[in-house]
Order: structure tokens, then sequence, then C-alpha cells
């Protein structure tokens, strides 16, 4: 049995959480490099080593398309969260009472030290959880369309044709499809656990309410 002292019982969901992260993000790399070269030989291209392919196009592409939208969404649940609400939801804040989250921070011993500070670091702490997320978003947003554009260009070479510009590319229907694909998937899965715990449950879960609560009601 774990000892609830042990850095693994502090920690578990982050640690187990991460660890799936890397464990697919590997298996990504892998099936991926071997498709891309699949089709590199097919058009009687050089296929890629390893080192090669964690610099291309394909790779860069298909890994910041999917954390872009996973922190879009994020940002935004956030942000949505604080005014608005879902009679019945465990995602949703109480229809009636205000909770601690509204309640204007306090300076005291153990508070984080912007709480301390005040003034403009307060101001920034007060928003800093969207404000990551945001910066994450756009960074992840800015290498999906680098690794987007280089692909497409790579792919432009293979057939002679004309590369295009960043400009040019930053309107092309293909980039905006691979962005809109993940953007819509993201916001179907948090409205399905958004209206899924109105009605189900699973019990030990702070996603979800009590399993004997009832679904007209807003924990």
């Amino acid at each position: 049995m774990i000892s609830r002292n042990s850095f693994f019982y502090r920690n578990g969901l982050s640690i187990v959480l991460i660890s799936l992260m890397l464990i697919f993000w590997m298996g990504q790399f892998f099936t991926g490099w071997k498709t891309e070269n699949r089709a590199l030989a097919e058009e009687g291209q050089a296929v890629l080593n390893l080192g090669q392919y964690i610099k291309s196009g394909h790779f860069i592409q298909a890994t910041f398309e999917n954390w872009e939208s996973e922190f879009l969404q994020m940002m935004l649940y956030v942000l949505l969260t604080v005014s608005l609400r879902q009679k019945g939801s465990s995602e949703s804040k109480s229809l009636t009472e205000k909770e601690d989250v509204d309640e204007e921070p306090i300076a005291h011993p153990n508070a984080p030290w912007p709480v301390k500070k005040g003034g403009i670091w307060l101001k920034i702490y007060n928003h800093s959880l969207s404000l990551a997320f945001g910066i994450l978003f756009l960074i992840s947003f800015s290498m999906h369309f680098y690794g987007s554009l280089k692909d497409y260009n790579s792919e432009q070479i293979i057939k002679n044709k004309m590369t295009v510009s960043a400009s040019d590319y930053f309107f092309d229907s293909r980039f905006w499809f691979e962005s809109f694909q993940n953007w819509q998937s993201e916001f179907l899965a948090v409205a399905s656990i958004v209206l899924l715990s109105i009605w189900l449950r699973e019990k030990g879960s702070p996603e979800s309410k009590p399993v004997d609560m009832a679904h007209d009601e807003t924990p």
C-alpha cells in the first residue's frame, strides 16, 4: 500500500497523466516517422532518420496542432465558468450561492507572494491561469503554423511546384482545416462532461456529483 506521505501519493495524478502523455507522444513520433517515410519512399524521395524527422514539418505540425486545441479549450473553459452556469452539472458553480473563488483575495502568511505584494502583481495573478493557457495556446498555434507551412512546402517541392510564403499560407484552407477539426472536438468533449455530469455519476471522482444527489441539483 502506498504511504500517504509518499511523493507518488501526493502527486500521483500529474505523474500518471504526464507519463501517459509521453508514452502516447512517443507512439505518435514513431508511427508518424514510419508513415512519413512510407510516403517519401512512394515518391522516390530519401527517407528521414529520427533526428531529421523530429525537425520535420510533419512531426511539428501534428504535435502542435493538437496542443493548441487543448490549450484553447482550457483557456476558454476557465474563462466561461467564471460567469456561466449549468444547472445540475458538477462542472458549474452554484446557481445561487457565492463561492470561495469569487471572494477578494486576502494577504496572509501562507498566501502566494503576488497576493502579499498586491498592486499590478495581484491583478495579473488574479487571471494567471487563463493567461498561462492563452500564452501556451499562442505558442502552440505559432508552432503549428510553422510546422504546417514547412510540411506543405516540402510536399510542393516533391511535386515540383512553387512553395508559398507564410502570409499566403496563413489564409490557406488547409491550415485552418487542421485547426478547426481539432477545436470543434475539444469543445464537444467539454460540453459532454458538463452535460453528462448532470445525470451520470462516477463514485469517488471530483468530476462527478455525489451518487445520491438529485439530477437538478448543482453542487
